[in-house]
């Protein structure tokens, strides 16, 4: 165990609001997901500074569900907390919503999950332990890890296919909306 004090989920709390307006637009006019994404990305990294006492970088995102579009008007509202962390890493669960401000209408758009690292000087530098406190917080921790154990498995299964017979692999494809032609 570690020899730092040990900071609750709540203490990483970070919220970020804004306006979606006409430039963050697509096509086909609704809020590009891009923006959403580097809007994630900045919460995620306010959060986990808060919780790591230093500077963090992304390493991975998981879980980008896009589950309702954004219009332009709309407040959007990034909620961030540390759900997880290891020795230099954390997991930061992020939940977002947009507000309808004509209406007062608010809907969960998104949720997704950033691991960040800790870092100082390009070396990585290890975080606070999790003081968990409730059972959403256990929960939420334990969640991490059964995902990293579905993400391990995950990895170990496509390496078995790629070890496979292309004559196999191309029988996977038999069915399939494809074409072959080597």
């Amino acid at each position: 165990m570690s020899t730092m004090d040990a900071r609750s989920p709540q203490d990483s709390d970070t919220t970020i609001t804004e306006l979606m307006i006409p430039s963050y637009a697509n096509f086909g006019g609704k809020i590009h997901g891009g923006i959403l994404l580097s809007l994630m990305d900045k919460v995620a990294y306010a959060c986990s500074t808060k919780h790591a006492g230093n500077y963090c970088v992304t390493v991975s995102v998981e879980g980008v569900n896009f589950l309702q579009a954004v219009e332009v008007g709309d407040l959007v509202s990034m909620m961030a907390r540390v759900n997880y962390v290891g020795r230099t890493s954390l997991v930061v669960g992020i939940k977002v919503t947009a507000e309808n401000v004509k209406n007062h209408h608010v809907r969960h758009t998104n949720t997704s999950y950033f691991t960040m690292v800790a870092k100082e000087n390009d070396t990585l530098v290890e975080v606070p332990p999790l003081l968990l406190r409730s059972k959403t917080d256990v929960r939420r921790f334990a969640d991490v890890l059964f995902r990293k154990k579905l993400k391990k498995y995950y990895g170990e299964q496509m390496e078995k296919v790629k070890d496979h017979h292309f004559d196999e692999i191309l029988s996977r494809l038999e069915g399939e909306r494809c074409e072959v032609k080597l």
